[in-house]
């Protein structure tokens, strides 16, 4: 049976309460949700910039991705969540622009888009994913 590791990295901000990074058991590896966070300050940046917001939460679900061993072109599939509808064509543009970058295959994820509340009044934009090694 394989066993269920702890992704930890320096280079994404560290969990604000109690959950992981990331969790890897075999190929698969899921990212907790993030936000627009300085790994370094915690400090939530780009307000009210979805676009800026959107870029930085993605840097920090690849950062995790690549602590798990993968890369992000092994991501399978991404959760967006937005906090206003209005917002979704200036975050999938950037959105758009990110996935495309770093994913040599040309092969993107799939993702889900969800209007909802979330944690911190400043977030706008929150990522989570999942990657299968291999």
């Amino acid at each position: 049976m394989t066993a269920k590791t702890r992704v930890s990295t320096d280079a994404a901000p560290a969990p604000a309460h109690t959950f992981s990074q990331g969790v890897r058991k075999g190929p698969i590896v899921q990212v907790s949700g993030q936000g627009p966070v300085d790994a370094v300050t915690n400090e939530y940046l780009y307000p009210g910039d979805v676009a800026a917001q959107t870029i930085r939460t993605l840097e920090n679900v690849k950062a995790i991705v690549e602590a798990s061993g993968a890369t992000f072109d092994d991501v399978v599939m991404l959760r967006v969540y937005l906090t206003t509808r209005e917002d979704f064509p200036i975050m999938n543009e950037a959105y758009g622009r990110f996935v495309t970058e770093h994913t040599p295959s040309g092969i993107l994820p799939s993702r889900t888009t969800v209007f909802t509340g979330l944690p911190r009044e400043e977030m706008l934009v929150e990522i989570d994913g999942l990657a299968v090694i291999g």
